[in-house]
């Protein structure tokens, strides 16, 4: 073990790794003060060897690393990927690939919804993970043993976890779960927000057109913003005040210093000009360029008691198959399939539809029915040839 400083040595030991079938990947970053998240940490291992990568070191260069990251011959596992693969996203625009998601294996195995690498640590490696450094200011040099101990942890005890998973999936043949689960980790457009889009974090309940224009221009503004200065987004402005503004509608500086949450002289900074110009484009548009707002129709009076029949296959079949619920349908989901036999939900393809899906839509039109067997719920399909 060892911490790489150096470009000869990262280079050294990219080449060693890329004989690897495997590597096990983690990252630690800090995220507190900044957008984007600052790479601090990289740790790597494979089954002969594990180190720690640091990114902070004088002069390094990370594209042997990369390099590593998107070499298809070798299969990169992680443990929840999302904000570590974000940040080889924004850093040098590669996703790695192939990809092994430990926390998404675990759920096609039945070890609950999003587990967290502790508990599978304890439950597959039969290993307890120091907790002392896990809140740590990863970017402060020297980092301490402990601290490199710790991080080192979750690389080697994944190896383990990785074995053990893989087996799993290759003996219940649901490796190809987990190959369609990747699919969406393996895109770029999953890890990169559009200022156009930011709007959709809002929670906006407003009904009114003039006002979600005003919001979702605003959230493009400050998105945009808190990119180009890499500063959190709320520190750019809150939702509340954004949403403030959004009703207030200001068109001058002396208006829109008036909104409790901005500081004083807001207004008048580049800023509040640039806000102010957002809000008169809007204003400034004919009613018909307002975005229209589609309103979630209320439920039918059917979709009650279908929602509380799918719930209950849904239980049923995660106990059958041991996997995990949130994995197959959310209840949102169980929502749209008890109103829309062709909703736009994961459920009704792949995997899922095979699993879940197909017997969803015979529970729904009256082809397959529950009963009670020795204490436990059962399915029996039921004979709809002739009219009821």
């Amino acid at each position: 073990m060892s911490v790489i400083t150096t470009n000869d040595q990262l280079v050294a030991l990219c080449e060693r790794l890329e004989k690897s079938e495997y590597i096990t990947v983690d990252t630690e970053f800090l995220r507190t003060k900044t957008y984007y998240s600052k790479l601090c940490l990289i740790q790597v291992a494979n089954d002969e060897e594990y180190h720690a990568i640091d990114p902070l070191a004088p002069g390094i260069n990370l594209d042997p690393f990369y390099g590593l990251m998107t070499n298809e011959k070798i299969l990169k596992v992680f443990h929840a990927s999302r904000q570590d693969i974000e940040i080889f996203v924004n850093e040098k625009g590669i996703v790695p690939k192939p990809l092994f998601d430990s926390q998404v294996a675990a759920m096609v195995c039945g070890y609950g919804d999003s587990i967290g690498y502790e508990k599978l640590v304890l439950n597959i490696a039969g290993a307890t993970l120091d907790k002392s450094t896990r809140i740590t200011d990863w970017s402060r040099r020297p980092l301490t043993q402990r601290q490199i101990d710790y991080a080192l942890g979750d690389v080697t005890h994944l190896r383990t976890i990785y074995k053990n998973l893989n087996k799993q999936l290759i003996k219940s043949d649901r490796s190809h779960w987990l190959t369609e689960e990747m699919a969406e980790l393996t895109n770029p457009d999953t890890f990169i927000i559009q200022p156009e889009n930011a709007w959709k974090r809002l929670k906006i309940r407003s009904g009114n057109r003039l006002f979600n224009a005003i919001a979702r221009a605003l959230a493009q503004w400050r998105e945009s913003e808190a990119q180009n200065r890499n500063i959190p987004r709320n520190r750019v402005m809150r939702d509340e005040v954004l949403l403030e503004i959004s009703a207030v509608r200001p068109e001058h500086s002396n208006a829109l210093g008036s909104i409790r949450g901005l500081s004083q002289g807001f207004g008048q900074s580049k800023s509040g000009q640039n806000v102010l110009s957002a809000v008169r484009q809007v204003l400034d548009l004919p009613s018909t360029s307002l975005p229209e707002i589609i309103r979630k129709r209320p439920p039918s009076q059917n979709t009650d008691p279908v929602m509380e029949l799918l719930k209950v296959l849904l239980k049923l079949t995660c106990q059958n198959e041991n996997v995990a619920p949130k994995l197959i349908a959310s209840v949102d989901d169980l929502e749209k399939l008890a109103e829309n036999d062709d909703a736009d939900i994961a459920a009704l393809s792949g995997w899922r539809y095979d699993l879940f899906g197909k017997q969803a839509l015979a529970v729904k039109h009256g082809k397959l029915a529950f009963t009670m067997k020795r204490g436990e719920v059962t399915l029996i399909p039921l004979d709809k040839s002739e009219d009821d």
